[in-house]
């Protein structure tokens, strides 16, 4: 959605009218999840996208009469559709999008100034039910549009939980807020501000880590206790530079489901108590650079300090996945790699050693809010 809003403002500035679409089911395989949106002005013009190119051309055309009439509809394109040839979406699966007019000017603005601002909201939509098209914008502590009162204080608290996780789904409830009954459906759709990245350790690895980080979207911190280090000219990525002991510093930084911990010090007097601290926090990811006898070493002392198996089992150590890396771009890819296939739960061979479809089976939305490592930063 970032991505699209100058584009947006500036069509409703010039007193275009613009629709929305956005996609809110896939099935197998699809080239975007759940979530992403493409705006389409009176004009034809487009921007964003819902399929990497797949269904766009079809999409724009739906659009434009969703214009035209001011009613939202809701499409579906894939493989057993006959349409699939028509629009071309050859991967092999199916899309499932909801096309609204862009009626709501005062709620969106709010909502875009929430994404640039970086503050959490979650945008809830009546996808079907007596009203498609109202919607609800939600924060933490407060909630603004139509649907509050339709479906009762439950939607509101089921979209802060996702917010909270950075997750987007949907959810079916009956008249009075009930769950389960599909009387009536919303797509809650998360924006979050993005996932932390700590990044310890002021190394060339840990140079090439945060590199890393930024690309794929985290708010990346770089923390070592040597100042010698920790400087701009070595890190002019990240976004923060902490010159302290990292335990100390870890006890009393934000950490939530969301964030990566990389301990690229290998170093004990580093490294012991720095582990200790991440283990007591709910950190998604927790990798730990080092060799085979590193490794041991450091998981011996820690289990002379009393931290149990399963506590232990939580690190990713030695770090990252076995490419066979040696540079610090290598390390930073294998980590990433890391990183992502244990967000999507896959075990991060080669695709062409594996059946079935190259995205694989996303889970159902209850199976996703309880992950190992929740959902990375949003697009």
């Amino acid at each position: 959605m970032k991505d699209i809003l100058d584009q947006v403002e500036t069509w409703l500035a010039a007193g275009q009218r613009v629709a929305l679409a956005t996609v809110i089911a896939t099935e197998r395989s699809a080239p975007h999840d759940p979530g992403a949106t493409m705006a389409v002005s009176e004009r034809g013009e487009a921007v964003g996208s819902v399929s990497g190119g797949c269904v766009e051309g079809a999409v724009v055309e739906e659009s434009l009469e969703v214009i035209e009439r001011g009613q939202p509809k809701r499409l579906s394109y894939g493989i057993a559709d006959e349409l699939a040839l028509t629009v071309g979406l050859t991967c092999g699966g199916t899309i499932h999008v909801f096309v609204e007019p862009l009626s709501w000017r005062p709620l969106f603005q709010r909502l875009a100034d929430a994404i640039r601002a970086e503050r959490p909201a979650a945008l809830v939509t009546e996808i079907e039910g007596p009203q498609p098209g109202t919607r609800l914008l939600v924060g933490p502590d407060w909630a603004e549009g139509e649907l509050a009162q339709p479906l009762g204080d439950r939607v509101v608290a089921e979209a802060r939980a996702l917010l909270a996780a950075g997750l987007t789904a949907r959810r079916a409830y009956g008249r009075q807020g009930e769950a389960r009954r599909q009387e009536v459906e919303v797509f809650v759709r998360s924006f979050a501000p993005p996932a932390r990245m700590y990044v310890f350790g002021a190394t060339d690895f840990a140079r090439a880590a945060a590199r890393m980080g930024k690309f794929l979207g985290y708010r990346v911190t770089v923390c070592d206790a040597r100042s010698t280090f920790v400087t701009r000219a070595r890190f002019p990525e990240a976004d923060e530079l902490v010159v302290r002991w990292p335990d100390e510093f870890l006890a009393e930084a934000p950490v939530d489901g969301r964030t990566v911990i990389c301990i690229l010090t290998h170093d004990p007097k580093f490294d012991v108590p720095l582990l200790q601290a991440a283990l007591r926090t709910p950190a998604a990811y927790i990798g730990a650079m080092g060799s085979r006898r590193t490794d041991v070493d450091r998981t011996r002392r820690l289990r002379e300090l009393g931290l149990s198996e399963s506590e232990l089992a939580r690190i990713r150590g030695p770090i990252g996945l076995d490419l066979g890396a040696r540079t610090p771009e290598e390390v930073a890819v294998a980590i990433a790699g890391e990183i992502i296939a244990l967000r999507h739960r896959r075990p991060g061979g080669f695709l062409r050693d594996r059946s079935g479809p190259v995205h694989g089976l996303r889970p159902e939305p209850e199976e996703a809010e309880t992950a190992a490592v929740a959902a990375g930063p949003p697009s």
